[in-house]
């Protein structure tokens, strides 16, 4: 699997930041070409009267209810529902707001099917920018950590990219570590529950090569503003990133130097806005900070390298105080 720039395939209809992608071609505007469960395939291939009339009411009903991709959406559902019921449920859920990710029960992110629970935080497009700077940074062999890893998402990609890495990942959201456990533990990742590093084994201690962290931060004051599938049915833990965002980054960077490798990297997902500040916060913990961006997914990624003379057995615990 390469993740070089330009040579993944990325995909998927996130419902959560209105973009959109295909892995497989653009979904087909024909039914007749959709993968269909043996029982949905029996109902759509009664007549093409039947087939179309309930493609194009579940479309309507989508559109009315405020999807973006009302017809991507309605096909996606059509193909993974495995029963008549099955998809009127999955129409009503959909419709009421729920996330496309939480009522199919997967997110493609990268090109690989992401399990994803409700209540969980969904993974963005924006984040695939995040796994392609970390997969350049990681060697084979490397030991890798996932903080905030919500799905496991970024860290189940690089275990499939990278052949022999050593993962590791941790999140305080407990829905997110049992959906963490099936996206990653197939991979031989171990996922942990707790506040950032402190659930994690000491013997990772100045050993973690890569370390990347898809910390919360959105402003608290701006939650109210998110699209509505986020602000009701993600984990608020997952979103708020305190006064100014940076809060749980602040405490990332505070710990990194002590759990990195020499030479090691921590990775961390901003916005444009605030990447100055999270560069500061960079420079005072001692990682040498640069800024990598994507226009095209709006993304921005801080990265801080530990240089080669800090050992971690020189460091005290951080202050939690410190900001």
């Amino acid at each position: 699997m390469d993740l070089s720039e330009g040579s993944v395939n990325f995909g998927q209809i996130n419902c959560i930041d209105s973009s959109k992608s295909t892995t497989k071609g653009e979904f087909s505007n024909n039914v007749d070409e959709l993968t269909l469960h043996p029982k949905i395939g029996s109902m759509f291939n009664d007549g093409g009267f039947l087939r179309d009339t309930i493609y194009k009411s579940i479309v309507t009903r989508l559109r009315a209810a405020g999807c973006v991709f009302a017809e991507e959406e309605t096909q996606l559902l059509i193909s993974v529902a495995e029963t008549p019921d099955a998809l009127d449920a999955m129409v009503d859920e959909r419709a009421a707001g729920l996330p496309l990710e939480h009522v199919i029960g997967w997110a493609e992110f990268c090109g690989i099917q992401i399990a994803v629970n409700q209540g969980v935080f969904v993974p963005r497009r924006r984040t695939e920018f995040l796994v392609r700077q970390a997969a350049a940074l990681a060697k084979q062999g490397a030991i890798v950590l996932d903080l905030c890893c919500g799905t496991g998402a970024v860290g189940a990609v690089l275990a499939a990219a990278l052949k022999g890495i050593e993962l590791y990942a941790s999140d305080i959201d407990q829905a997110a570590v049992r959906c963490a456990r099936r996206n990653i533990t197939s991979a031989g990742g171990l996922v942990y529950e707790g506040d950032l590093f402190e659930p994690l084994p000491a013997k990772l201690i100045g050993r973690v090569d890569v370390l990347v962290a898809n910390a919360p931060y959105v402003p608290t004051e701006m939650i109210e503003r998110l699209p509505s599938e986020a602000r009701k049915y993600e984990a608020r833990v997952a979103l708020d990133g305190g006064p100014d965002g940076l809060d749980v980054q602040r405490r990332v960077a505070a710990e990194a130097s002590r759990w990195l490798s020499p030479g090691g990297h921590l990775l961390i997902e901003t916005s444009e806005r605030q990447a100055v500040q999270t560069v500061e916060v960079f420079a005072r913990n001692g990682l040498i900070p640069q800024v990598s961006s994507d226009d095209d997914l709006d993304a921005t990624v801080v990265i801080g390298r530990k240089t080669p003379s800090i050992r971690a057995d020189t460091l005290d615990s951080p202050d939690p105080d410190r900001k």
